[in-house]
């Protein structure tokens, strides 16, 4: 028999090389973290493994939550959107100006707020689709943008005077659970977010985009139109989280949120969405807006200043990143 014709014998693979080639290895390394987190903070302070105490501290940050997981398809389609904390600032503000000041039913303010946030990042879409200007230099300066129109709308003065049904979200429970109504709207945020993303055409053209724009709008994909529609969501998101913000604090102010974006940013990358497109899953942001969550409260309980913190969100970000790209090029090295 001629041995050319011989069947070949399947190669060996080791089981790091398996675990490289895992569709959710980044995912996991961010769930693995999330364990240790939790070890480490159970062992720095006695209350942090109180139940009540860690559900009401996820009121924190759930505002960047659900900015993160719109963030996630920007991300996924080869995009960026800094201007998410400014929408934030100025839906919030407009909002309560157009409740307290001008006598607009505070309701109708409030979708009046979600349709302008929807607009500004429309406007943003429009730029990036049809101009063809990077996102990053086009939400960088809308991200100056509506900041400034904040500023100048409100100056220094904070907006308040909104009716006692709206204040104090963070404060209402789901029923006699000592869970809080802002992780429930998040849970189903996320389950709608990670269906249309993993579920629907919408998420596969997403996803292709990413990967080769040429390619998708060869394919027949209508890339500009996704393009609008994901920075619309983008808007609409980040307004949606400054109605939140200001029921949470009380008051509405142009400096609200500063920042937020980058732990949005960093939320999405830890949980293993690829910075170049094409990758990424809403149960990797989740678990990695969980991870810097628990990090931040058991860092906060055990005094440990702010900028030590950002030292330890980083450098775990670097890990998430790192370590996967490490293990695939020795996977490749070895083939």
């Amino acid at each position: 028999m001629n041995s050319s014709s011989a069947p070949l014998a399947p190669a060996k693979v080791s089981r790091g090389a398996r675990f490289s080639e895992h569709p959710l290895q980044r995912e996991i390394v961010a769930l693995l973290l999330l364990g240790v987190a939790f070890v480490v903070g159970a062992l720095l302070s006695k209350q942090f493994l109180d139940v009540a105490y860690q559900f009401d501290s996820t009121s924190l940050w759930i505002e960047t939550g659900f900015i993160a997981l719109t963030l996630t398809f920007i991300i996924v389609s080869g995009q960026i959107d800094l201007s998410v904390a400014s929408t934030l600032a100025l839906v919030a503000g407009v909002t309560g100006i157009l409740g307290t000041r001008f006598g607009l039913p505070f309701g109708v303010a409030c979708v009046c707020g979600l349709a302008l946030g929807a607009l500004l990042g429309a406007f943003n879409g429009v730029l990036v689709a049809y101009t063809k200007l990077p996102s990053l230099s086009v939400t960088l300066g809308t991200f100056a943008l509506y900041r400034g129109l904040a500023q100048v709308l409100f100056g220094d003065q904070s907006v308040t005077g909104f009716p006692d049904w709206f204040v104090g979200i963070d404060t209402r429970h789901l029923g006699p659970t000592p869970i809080p109504l802002p992780l429930v709207l998040f849970a189903v945020a996320a389950l709608g977010a990670g269906f249309v993303l993993h579920r629907t055409i919408l998420g596969r053209w997403t996803v292709s985009i990413g990967l080769n724009e040429a390619a998708s709008r060869y394919s027949g994909i209508p890339v500009q139109r996704i393009q609008v529609l994901l920075f619309t969501m983008s808007g609409l998101m980040a307004a949606f989280a400054g109605l939140m913000m200001s029921s949470r604090l009380g008051v509405a102010r142009y400096d609200m949120g500063m920042g937020l974006e980058l732990d949005a940013i960093t939320a999405v990358v830890l949980g293993g969405t690829s910075i170049f497109g094409g990758r990424g899953t809403i149960f990797g942001t989740v678990i990695a807006m969980f991870l810097i969550g628990v990090l931040r409260t058991g860092m906060g309980l055990a005094n440990i200043k702010v900028e030590n913190q950002l030292v330890v969100i980083g450098g775990l970000l670097l890990f998430s990143v790192v370590v996967p790209n490490l293990m695939a090029r020795g996977r490749s090295s070895r083939i």
